[in-house]
């Protein structure tokens, strides 16, 4: 099926450039050119340097770290940038959506800043979501126009499928976690463990913000497995390493980690290097400088699903399809 509208159009504000070049070349179109400044005083101006009257527009942002501020204000001001344009339709592409853990109000005089985030996208002049692997499913519920909120999880389980382990035990770092960590468990055909964890509140902080995590638990024999952590990303990596102590504790032969989102804060990185992890693979969401990269991490790279559901986007074809075809090329089977 055609698409009704004239031509495609990617661009890309600065919070995943790599990846908006890669999914490009899959597609098979030029990176849009647009000019992205910001100013002494710290304002943001962007420029779209072609025009994209009544074209199909994706527009590609990760909200990543550092300088997360200024990747949100560059995608509305892309977007807003677009619509002005007189774009035919325009979606916001983001690999990452930031906030995902402030989806619900969980203390008192709280805000729900995924909400307000996805009100400012949409009043921005986007038109449709384009997203992956979002924290908390029910942020798809905060948008009043279409999602599609991809998965990479096919990405991992084929990488540690293709391992051919037989003794191989998928490890849930929290209860939270747990519907999706067996899924995972299930494809690559492996049992399950779960960590049960709470976090614990530090005294004398009158904001009550202050807690870390603290694992009671394990529910499952890891006794002289191999251990694969599966997450949906990692940030700090204190949750991911207290579970690896578990498991060390516990008789765990060997243990490794995955997660979509390569959040990284702070010095995570150089944590997770230096555990007794032996593999963290995880996916290209996210950029990851060179300072936060050493030999045992792997990365998959998201650009050959996401650009075929751009494709399929345009063309006016079921997304939902891709992940139901068992020899997909996307999915690399």
């Amino acid at each position: 099926m055609g698409s009704r509208f004239d031509e495609m159009r990617i661009f890309s504000g600065n919070g995943n450039n790599a990846l908006t070049q890669l999914i490009c070349d899959r597609v098979g179109v030029p990176l849009g050119d647009a000019t992205i400044v910001k100013f002494s005083n710290e304002n943001i101006f962007i420029k779209l340097n072609e025009s994209v009257r009544e074209k199909d527009v994706f527009v590609v942002q990760s909200l990543s770290t550092p300088n997360l501020s200024d990747r949100v204000m560059e995608l509305l001001i892309m977007l807003d940038a677009c619509r002005r344009a007189s774009s035919g339709r325009v979606t916001a592409v983001i690999p990452y959506f930031a906030y995902g853990r402030t989806d619900k109000r969980d203390q008192p005089r709280v805000p729900i800043t995924a909400r307000l985030l996805a009100d400012m996208i949409q009043a921005a002049g986007a038109q449709q979501i384009l997203t992956i692997d979002l924290h908390a499913g029910q942020i798809q519920g905060f948008f009043n126009i279409p999602v599609d909120e991809l998965t990479a999880m096919h990405l991992l389980v084929r990488y540690w499928a293709d391992k051919g382990w037989d003794d191989v035990i998928v490890v849930s770092p929290d209860v939270g976690f747990a519907k999706r960590a067996r899924n995972f468990a299930e494809a690559i055909g492996a049992p399950l463990a779960i960590a049960e964890k709470r976090r614990v509140q530090h005294l004398g902080r009158r904001d009550g913000q202050h807690t870390s995590p603290e694992i009671m638990n394990l529910i499952g024999d890891v006794a002289g497995k191999r251990c694969i952590i599966v997450d949906d990303e990692i940030a700090t990596g204190g949750s991911i390493l207290e579970v690896v102590r578990l498991l060390e504790r516990e008789g765990a032969r060997e243990i490794y980690a995955c997660t979509v989102h390569a959040v990284f804060a702070g010095n995570a990185a150089e944590r997770l290097k230096n555990s007794s992890l032996l593999e963290v693979v995880t996916t290209d969401t996210l950029p990851l400088p060179a300072d936060k990269r050493w030999p045992g991490l792997t990365i998959l790279s998201v650009s050959n699903v996401v650009a075929e559901v751009i494709q399929r986007i345009h063309s006016v074809v079921s997304v939902d399809t891709i992940f139901s075809q068992r020899n997909h090329p996307a999915l690399g089977r």
